[in-house]
Formats: C-alpha cells, sequence, structure tokens
C-alpha cells in the first residue's frame, strides 16, 4: 500500500460528503439528514459534522434542541460519543470542531433526528452534513 510520506494516509485516499435540510420530524418519527455507505473493503474516518435548524438560523443563542435526539449511527449503532444528544454542538455554516471516529469496514454512516416532544413540533426545518474520508483496507488483499 502506498501511504504518503508527510501525512500517513493512504494515496488511495477518498473524501465523502453528504448532506440535506428537510422538514421536521412529526412526534415519534425519525429523518435521516445524512448518510453514506462506505464501499466495501474500505475503512473510513468521519471528520466532521455539522447541524441545522431554523430556530438556531435565527437566533445562535437557542442551541437547545429539547424534545429532538441527535444520532451518529454506523449500520444503526450509535457511535460514542455522539450516542444520542439533544443540542447544537457543530453548527452548519460554521467550522466547528473536527472529529476522527474510526468507520469500520462497508459501513452505512447515518446522522439521524428524532422528534420525541409530545407537546409541540419546535422546530421547522432540520439539516446536517457528514464529512469523512475513505481508503481501502490492505486487510482484504493488493
Amino acid at each position: 500500500m502506498n501511504i504518503c510520506q508527510i501525512c500517513g494516509v493512504p494515496q488511495d485516499a477518498g473524501f465523502f460528503d453528504e448532506s440535506s435540510i428537510h422538514d421536521a420530524p412529526a412526534f415519534g418519527e425519525e429523518v435521516i439528514l445524512a448518510s453514506y455507505r462506505l464501499h466495501r473493503n474500505y475503512c473510513g474516518l468521519l471528520m466532521y459534522f455539522a447541524q441545522f435548524t431554523d430556530v438556531y438560523a435565527a437566533n445562535p443563542v437557542e442551541v437547545q434542541t429539547p424534545g429532538y435526539q441527535w444520532q451518529i449511527r454506523c449500520d444503526g449503532q450509535p457511535r460514542d460519543p455522539y450516542l444520542t444528544f439533544s443540542h447544537i454542538i457543530n453548527p452548519w455554516g460554521l467550522s466547528g470542531f473536527p472529529v476522527a471516529l474510526r468507520l469500520e469496514e462497508g459501513c452505512l454512516l447515518e446522522f439521524a433526528i428524532r422528534n420525541v416532544n409530545d407537546r409541540q413540533q419546535i422546530l421547522k426545518k432540520v439539516g446536517g452534513r457528514l464529512l469523512g474520508r475513505i481508503w481501502y483496507n490492505t486487510a482484504y488483499g493488493g
């Protein structure tokens, strides 16, 4: 395998960048905001994610999203340390904080939001973005 002498990243590494904006989910429902399936025999790294809500966009003090649960999952399993959270961690449009979350070979990465608020729907629009890197896993040969 050819690896960059400076950064150590495999030379066949590629990037993914998936995002969308949707109507907020109704009570008891979930919306997948962004997803990416790693190629078979490829591993990866989630490098960045971003969140959007119409409430936060109107007033950046509104970082709490009461009644809504955000999750980053790989093959349906929430990924530590982003098991479930109820606030804006990395706002859409700002550089935010980089992450380095390892992704297993061929996994389906998803960023989802679920509405568990049985009173009223607070959010109208929600969005999510996932950005990362993938590379061939040499454990599969070649």
